[in-house]
């Protein structure tokens, strides 16, 4: 995926999902998988940037399910610059930030070379919201300057507008696929950090297309707590799966998180105590394998416990276990306290009867990475599985993605996330969300 530029460093801008910290991790463990020599440089909840020693492929992004677009960086200016500029309204800020476009921003880099007219994006991205009430201001500024640039070439062009319902002036990874920006012309990026803006030019873009076909366009589908595919894909990242290496679910259910690890070229394994599941997996991989040409794909599917793992998979055999066991109930309401902490009780001894079976089957230093439930409740508060304590006893450490030595910067953000070791993956409408949570043997 990454190919040697040389001595020369290379800054990309990553947009963040919905949810940033999940994001961040899976970004983190996928570059590090893959032995990239990077540092974050700057972190907000809507956008990362990563100084890499090696050129990014640009089809990373196809790899990754919780970013939406990345960046090459093109120019970097003051945050003090940018706000005095558009906040405070300073002509001469704005003069500097012209002058750093022009001495970055090499039209024919960012545009490419090609006849007939330009329609190109500008999106707008920052971490203060300071700057919400000016980001219109700023998207016009940045396209008015590309599209004068253009035009004294002798190129016609024109910069996307957008309607007034919308809230902030970016465009969504759909339209900038269905407009062939990437490939057609281009769309640049302006992100505003704490310290630093980032003007990017847009390499890749996630397709939610694919995502959605690996869900409804499968031959089969389970409804209720059926995971996304876009899920699937951080946990398989934050296992540190690869090509060859392999990979088991000991609750299977339909098999996306199977999916999602074959697409990365692992082997994997498939358990469930549901023969139906069990079927379904099957009929899904080998739809999976059909749909995607993937002709050296290994897999098998079969029934049985996750308590009794050992049974169904050698110890010691096994990379990675990636896996969504039981979350309880449907609920038809936000429950109260005392029942959400009876529902997760209850489902204790089947996910610490399990913990022991999955240590036995990894390697040394293989990864467990599972979902645990948690219940929103009336009172606010939000019960979940303590599993630290169990998963230790057993011999498991707790994976912390976010250690200090990836990051570059002292940033607020970063020191905050410093011990985190699970993520909570939930919306608002949610009454039972996911806590992602990553142990090591």
């Amino acid at each position: 995926m990454m190919t040697m530029s040389g001595p020369k460093q290379a800054s990309y801008v990553f947009i963040s999902g919905k949810n940033w910290r999940l994001s961040l991790a899976e970004l983190v463990s996928f570059l590090e998988a893959r032995g990239c020599v990077f540092k974050v440089t700057s972190v907000s909840r809507e956008f990362f940037v990563v100084v890499s020693e090696e050129e990014l492929d640009p089809r990373l992004v196809d790899g990754l399910g919780g970013i939406i677009k990345v960046g090459r960086v093109v120019s970097c200016i003051p945050a003090g610059t940018v706000e005095d500029a558009f906040v405070r309204g300073k002509e001469r800020a704005r003069e500097e930030v012209r002058a750093s476009l022009s001495a970055d921003c090499g039209v024919d880099d960012v545009f490419g070379v090609s006849s007939g007219r330009y329609v190109f994006g500008v999106s707008v991205y920052f971490e203060s919201p300071r700057f919400l009430r000016f980001s219109g201001r700023m998207q016009r500024f940045v396209g008015s300057y590309f599209k004068g640039e253009l035009e004294s070439r002798g190129r016609r062009a024109r910069f996307m507008g957008f309607p007034r319902s919308r809230g902030l002036p970016r465009l969504t990874h759909v339209e900038v696929l269905k407009k062939g920006l990437v490939e057609k012309s281009a769309e640049v990026l302006f992100c505003v950090g704490r310290e630093q803006a980032f003007v990017a030019k847009t390499v890749a873009v996630h397709d939610p297309f694919e995502f959605q076909k690996r869900d409804v366009g499968r031959p089969v589908q389970r409804r209720i707590f059926s995971m996304p595919p876009r899920l699937a894909k951080i946990m398989v990242n934050l296992s540190l799966c690869l090509s060859g290496r392999v990979l088991v679910d000991p609750f299977c259910g339909v098999g996306t998180i199977l999916q999602e690890a074959l697409l990365v070229g692992a082997r994997v394994v498939g358990v469930d105590v549901d023969s139906w599941c069990v079927r379904a997996s099957r009929r899904n991989l080998d739809w999976l394998k059909k749909e995607y040409g993937l002709e050296g794909a290994e897999y098998k599917i079969v029934q049985g416990d996750a308590r009794s793992l050992t049974e169904c998979v050698g110890e010691g055999s096994v990379d990675c276990v990636v896996t969504e066991p039981v979350l309880g109930p449907a609920l038809r309401g936000v429950p109260t306290e005392s029942y959400a902490r009876r529902v997760v009780g209850g489902l204790e001894p089947l996910y610490f009867g399990f913990l022991g079976e999955a240590y036995r089957v990894l390697r040394g230093g293989g990864r467990l990475v599972l979902v645990t439930p948690c219940i929103r409740t009336r009172s606010g508060v939000f019960v979940s599985m303590r599993l630290e304590d169990r998963a230790a006893a057993v011999g498991f450490g707790t994976v912390c993605p976010f250690e200090r030595r990836v990051f570059a910067e002292d940033n607020v953000l970063v020191e905050g996330l410093a011990g985190a070791s699970s993520f909570v993956d939930m919306e608002e409408r949610h009454r039972i969300g996911r806590e992602v949570r990553v142990f090591e043997k």
